[in-house]
């Protein structure tokens, strides 16, 4: 193989990781350096300074050897992003730019391309690479509030437009995105932080409302998967762990061919060891799973059952590295949030 597949095959865990607080300890370092995660993935309890940032990222990529491995971040804005005031912008979510979009199209894309960039200067200035965004579910009238505004709007197509404008700015400004949560989290009636949703609606209606962002961003370089049980697709496993929704739905009729991860598996919405839900999650279909507490021992137990990278897998992520940008230089963050601010504020 000649695409850099090779690096990656048979020599990396098919994992991607949290640590426990913003310093790695001793123990933290050999546990990485032994089982060796294709990349980690940052919260709040990891964020101080930004130069105790930047080191926890180095120190983190030294333990696995790779100075490309990827730093993942919840940098969504609103209600979910890690990186925070006084240090950090407050970036708001993402509904006020599907309601600039009723209005004023252009302007609406304007807005988010600068927000995005200024998202990614962000995140590349403290060498993460990796933002868990957009958020492409579609919320339903009845859905629980977990996504709420951090959704763009409630029309599909919407979600669609300005799902690929988040996507292409990420890119252009040397971060990958991730498309979530496939292939719909918009109808969960449940936060599947604390418990397991079940969606009932028909295929059809999935297929009228919930799958179509996913599809317009099909070739999104990276996704992350719902841990909901969909009545019409497959009534006895959560998408996380079933290979008709992944296989059939996420595979087949949306067409994702990215890297496609779990959502994190310490969630209460699964249940068995964690051995057994990183087994069950790549017998369906996930390319690397997701873990993000920290915890040590449940680390090794899903480590255990997430085996190491594969042919397609190691594809798809070789795939996805090539599709992302070096930062562009001389970007002015200053300017950038003044008219990101007056576009917001309806300002010509």
């Amino acid at each position: 193989m000649t695409d850099g597949t090779e690096a990656f095959e048979g020599r990396r865990a098919a994992a991607i990781l949290g640590c426990a607080g913003p310093v790695l300890s001793g123990g933290e370092r050999d546990f990485f350096a032994r089982h060796r995660p294709l990349g980690f993935i940052l919260f709040a309890r990891n964020i101080e300074t930004p130069d105790q940032v930047r080191a926890l990222v180095a120190d983190l990529r030294a333990c696995v050897d790779d100075p490309a491995a990827p730093v993942l971040i919840d940098q969504e804005g609103g209600r979910v992003q890690r990186l925070r005031p006084p240090v950090w912008r407050a970036a708001p979510p993402m509904a006020p730019f599907g309601l600039l979009h009723g209005r004023d199209p252009i302007a609406a894309v304007e807005a988010l391309r600068l927000d995005i960039a200024l998202i990614a200067s962000e995140l590349t200035a403290l060498g993460i690479d990796v933002d868990c965004a957009p958020v492409l579910d579609v919320p339903a009238p009845d859905g629980h509030e977990i996504i709420g505004d951090r959704a763009f709007a409630e029309d599909p197509s919407v979600v669609g437009v300005l799902g690929r404008v988040a996507m292409e700015a990420f890119l252009t400004h040397g971060v990958l995105p991730v498309a979530k949560h496939i292939p719909g989290h918009g109808r969960a009636v449940a936060d599947s932080h604390l418990e397991l949703p079940r969606v009932t609606a028909s295929l059809a209606a999935l297929e009228e409302r919930d799958f179509p962002p996913f599809a317009a961003l099909g070739d999104c370089p990276l996704g992350m998967t719902a841990h909901i049980v969909y009545d019409a697709i497959d009534p006895a496993r959560p998408a996380t762990s079933s290979a008709a929704v992944i296989g059939g739905v996420v595979r087949g009729q949306i067409g994702f061919d990215g890297v496609l991860m779990t959502d994190d598996l310490s969630m209460k919405a699964l249940s068995g060891s964690f051995e057994t839900r990183a087994v069950q999650a790549r017998e369906a279909g996930c390319d690397v799973i997701l873990h993000c507490n920290g915890d040590r021992s449940e680390m090794a137990a899903a480590l255990d059952g997430a085996g190491m990278m594969d042919g397609e897998g190691a594809r798809r992520w070789c795939a996805a590295l090539a599709r992302r940008d070096d930062p562009p230089a001389g970007f002015d963050a200053r300017a950038a949030a003044a008219r990101l601010d007056a576009l917001l504020a309806g300002s010509p």
